[in-house]
């Protein structure tokens, strides 16, 4: 029985050992070290978190095919990537597109009015975010870039003008605070 025991215990210690090397975690939240995205399996780059007025609203996990610290490479690459926002606090409907509208005026005025009607039908969509929910933005080269709120795709639009524009929110040169460009890129 003792021995019975003794081996629980290592397997339960094993396992839990397996998880960690599986996951990152930050701020309480952990996310997968990867992630399939159709025939492409992708690892967690990097995780940071979405600060506002010291108050901590997501964090963040980024996964592309090969680690990189080169966010103008990244944002660049025509490759399969994925952002995972993992919501930490609530947020209305109004302050999410608030905070995209205000990023890609920062980091993407050109292409914002370029693609005006893309912005349009992603604000339009987008929803209340409660303390647990994810948003996830997935680019795929042949297909374009997917949004999934809480598991539910919402919309996909072509092109890969559109995917820059969208990780230039969390990769441009004016990410929403410091830190969370730098935890995504892996520093």
């Amino acid at each position: 029985m003792r021995t019975d025991a003794r081996l629980l215990a290592y397997a339960v210690f094993a396992a839990a050992s397996l998880l960690e090397l599986h996951a990152g975690t930050l701020n309480g939240v952990t996310l997968p070290e990867s992630a399939q995205v159709g025939t492409t399996t992708l690892t967690l780059n990097g995780m940071g978190v979405r600060t506002k007025y010291a108050f901590k609203v997501y964090v963040a996990g980024l996964y592309l095919a090969q680690k990189s610290s080169d966010s103008a490479a990244i944002l660049k690459a025509d490759a399969p990537k994925r952002i995972v926002m993992h919501f930490v606090r609530s947020v209305s409907k109004s302050q999410v597109a608030d905070g995209f509208s205000e990023q890609f005026e920062a980091n993407t005025p050109d292409a914002k009015k370029a693609m005006h009607a893309h912005v349009d039908r992603l604000l339009a969509v987008l929803e209340p975010m409660k303390d647990g929910d994810e948003m996830v933005f997935t680019y795929i080269p042949s297909v374009g870039t997917s949004l999934t709120i809480a598991s539910q795709e919402r919309l996909t639009i072509a092109g890969p003008a559109f995917a820059e524009m969208i990780f230039s929110v969390w990769l441009g040169p004016k990410p929403p605070n410091a830190g969370l460009k730098t935890g995504l890129l892996g520093k």
